[in-house]
């Protein structure tokens, strides 16, 4: 592979003008395309397999009406103190809020809330508004009717909140993320020490995630994608694309030094810092591709745009990278990089000497301080956020705390069963006997008479629980209805947000184990081809495995326990995102692995080249360890940029990244992998005889690359530019 991708550098370099017109007119096609050939993207989020997914789905069938699966919106009115809300003043105020309801976009129902949803106290009540999309196709407009529409009652004196799903806008992109962006250059900058050198990795990352996220505006012309499609491509898009460039960017800069002309230098780089960029990318594409094992269609479609955006971001540090090399000329190997062989005296060099020095101290240290950071895991409960978590100063918080205060916390989450009667001789009987039983349930507060589609085959129920949505107790009810046997010919489903929230958890908490059992076996298959060993492609995975328990750890500590939630501003804890360890272990995984490959092809391309085990270690590392850490440096950069988001969701989700890429690249690969490697010695490149003789050398390390010696240079660190010339 090795000598295949030397072929393709060196190529590329000396035919940059017509690679980058090739380059240039693939994208300008594929911005074409996105301009005239997409399509609109789907609001729709479902979940196969759940019984909460295949009661809306019946619904939709049989009572559309209903508007069961889109958004909802729980408009709460409170009196003034010392009056009620059935006073006639307030009473008219409450109509004229409902009736401008009713005017709003997409507004499928507005219930009453002076007819049975007031107090006993006459205090507080509330209006169910339902849409007939559900929230992710909900407008501004839309949100913003919602909004107005509370004017009437605010205007009377009243006090009016929301809560519900409605009022969740999409996520955008905030100062946070720009934040992370600028401090990415700056490191880029202090690592290669050359402005022209730091703008490649960012000026390819931004073309291939052009390049893809045009792809996928016109993949929308002919499938239907959710909205969220793109997310995670944009995310991790500019992610690789950066590490990726910066890796074969050093390697280019190294070879000069060493004296190599640059066409030959870019040909060096990318037959073997991009043997490692093509396999770490394969890492990550196995792993969100993978995501398909969870069976969710928009987590698929996720993992599928983000591992095309990945494979772009390969072909272009393969391809169009070492073209710009060409065409930066001296300019990127300017600045002061180390020209000796093994970076004596670098602070690289002087960690691995320390590691090397006490490896099992070493080792112990490490996995007991993450084991210790692990622990919280232990208690981590999976949930979906609701108004519960948003801010105190939220108008959603204001409207649960108002529910809570008149009604109980069950108002929150109220449940949603449907009664399919369809082989009942009387249905509405049937329905009225299934209000009953379930009334007699413990946990249950109180459940509304049935209403009956115009078919008069299927009824819905409103259940009202005596605890909140996120509740131990909510789900034990929702599992006895689901546990109720059919009477009278009719059948029980259970619904609504609660009930889908409930599913969601149950679904990601069972998918954990067999996604990563896919995404470990094929990595191991992978490493094992790329570094010819089996303890090797081990050890990473259980490192992997460290890192992401260790992260688990932290997230629950500060979202769920609440230690150090004032310092990144949690203003409420809670159950852990759902969605969470299944996006989390994808991302994480595939930019472990990245590190992972990094380091050890070095170490591997020393041993290969006669270095003693722990010389090779401590070679191998010091070549690595200073773009590997400016690459962690840059992820942790750009994720804690979603910690200053708003969004409790998206703050977890940024912290956990953040924290996982700390763990898994300064803890596991800079610290434990040298540390085991250098006990491992001459036992770390093992490989069985009959596996060896069924696996093809891919010479990721470039051996067939080395048959000309480098020129001596001076052992000290001298300007790149000066060298080369």
């Amino acid at each position: 592979m090795a000598t295949y991708l030397y072929r393709l550098g060196k190529l590329s370099f000396r035919r940059r003008k017509l690679v980058l017109v090739l380059w240039l007119a693939l994208i300008a096609a594929l911005g074409a395309g996105a301009a005239t050939l997409s399509g609109p993207t789907a609001g729709s989020f479902e979940i196969p397999g759940t019984q909460a997914q295949e009661a809306q789905d019946l619904l939709a069938q049989r009572f559309p009406q209903a508007g069961a699966g889109g958004a909802q919106a729980r408009v709460v009115f409170a009196a003034p103190a010392g009056q009620k809300l059935t006073d006639p003043g307030n009473a008219a105020a409450v109509e004229r809020t409902v009736t401008a309801l009713k005017a709003g976009g997409r507004v499928a129902g507005v219930s009453d809330p002076l007819q049975g949803t007031v107090n006993q106290a006459g205090t507080v009540a509330y209006a169910q508004v339902t849409y007939t999309v559900q929230p992710i196709g909900l407008t501004d407009a839309d949100r913003a009717a919602l909004v107005d529409a509370t004017r009437a009652g605010r205007d009377a004196g009243l006090t009016v909140e929301i809560g519900g799903d409605a009022l969740q806008a999409p996520a955008e992109q905030g100062i946070g993320e720009v934040i992370g962006l600028l401090i990415a250059a700056l490191v880029l900058l202090v690592t290669l020490g050359s402005l022209v050198a730091a703008g490649l990795p960012l000026l390819t990352a931004l073309l291939g995630v052009g390049a893809a996220m045009a792809g996928i505006q016109i993949v929308t012309g002919f499938v239907d994608l959710s909205s969220t499609t793109p997310t995670l491509a944009l995310m991790l898009g500019i992610a690789v694309a950066i590490d990726y460039a910066l890796f074969i960017v050093s390697r280019f800069r190294h070879e000069v030094a060493l004296g190599r002309s640059p066409a030959e230098a870019a040909g060096r780089a990318v037959g073997t810092a991009g043997s490692a960029v093509t396999f770490a990318g394969l890492t990550v594409v196995i792993a969100l591709a993978a995501l398909a094992v969870v069976n969710i269609p928009v987590l698929t479609q996720m993992g599928l745009a983000a591992s095309g955006a990945v494979i772009v971001a390969v072909l272009i540090a393969l391809t169009l990278l070492p073209a710009l090399l060409g065409f930066a000329g001296d300019r990127v190997a300017k600045g002061r990089v180390a020209a000796r062989r093994h970076g004596n005296g670098t602070m690289g060099r002087r960690w691995a000497a320390l590691v090397t020095r006490r490896p099992v101290l070493t080792l112990v240290a490490a996995v007991l301080g993450l084991g210790i950071v692990a622990m919280p895991v232990l208690d981590m409960r999976l949930g979906l956020p609701g108004d519960n978590m948003a801010g105190p100063t939220t108008t959603q918080r204001k409207a649960y705390d108002l529910l809570t205060e008149g009604f109980g916390p069950g108002f929150n989450g109220p449940l949603l069963v449907v009664v399919d009667a369809a082989a009942s001789p009387d249905p509405q009987a049937a329905a009225t006997a299934a209000a009953a039983r379930i009334a007699e349930l413990p946990g249950v507060v109180t459940v509304s008479p049935p209403a009956l589609n115009p078919a008069g085959d299927t009824a819905i129920l409103q259940v009202i629980p005596a605890t909140a949505p996120d509740a131990a107790q909510t789900t034990d009810l929702v599992h006895a209805i689901r546990a109720m046997p059919p009477s009278g010919g009719a059948a029980l489903a259970v619904t609504g947000t609660t009930a889908v929230n409930i599913d969601i958890s149950a679904k990601m908490g069972s998918a954990l184990g067999p996604y990563l059992a896919v995404i470990v076996v094929l990595a191991f298959l992978l490493l094992t081809l790329l570094f010819r060993s089996v303890l090797v492609p081990l050890k990473a995975i259980v490192g992997f495995l460290l890192s992401v328990a260790a992260t688990f750890g932290a997230v629950v500590a500060v979202f769920q326990w609440g230690w150090l939630a004032d310092l990144i501003g949690v203003e409420q804890t809670g159950p852990i995102v759902s969605l969470l360890p299944v996006i989390l272990i994808g991302i994480v995984f595939g930019l472990a692995m990245d590190y992972e490959v990094f380091l050890v092809s070095r170490m591997r391309e020393e041993h290969v080249h006669g270095a003693a085990p722990k010389d090779a270690v401590v070679n191998g590392f010091s070549h690595g360890a200073r773009v590997v850490t400016a690459a962690a440096i840059i992820m942790i950069s750009v994720f804690s940029g979603f910690i200053l988001s708003p969004e409790a969701m998206i703050k977890s989700i940024g912290f956990a990244l953040a924290a996982a890429i700390l763990f898994d690249a300064f803890v596991v690969r800079m610290t434990l992998v040298p540390a085991v490697m250098t006990l491992l010695g001459r036992r770390a490149w093992a490989l069985p005889r009959w596996l060896d003789r069924l696996l093809p050398d891919v010479d990721v390390e470039g051996t067939r690359l080395h048959g000309e010696e480098p020129p001596a240079v001076e052992p000290e660190l001298v300007s790149a530019g000066t060298a080369a010339r």
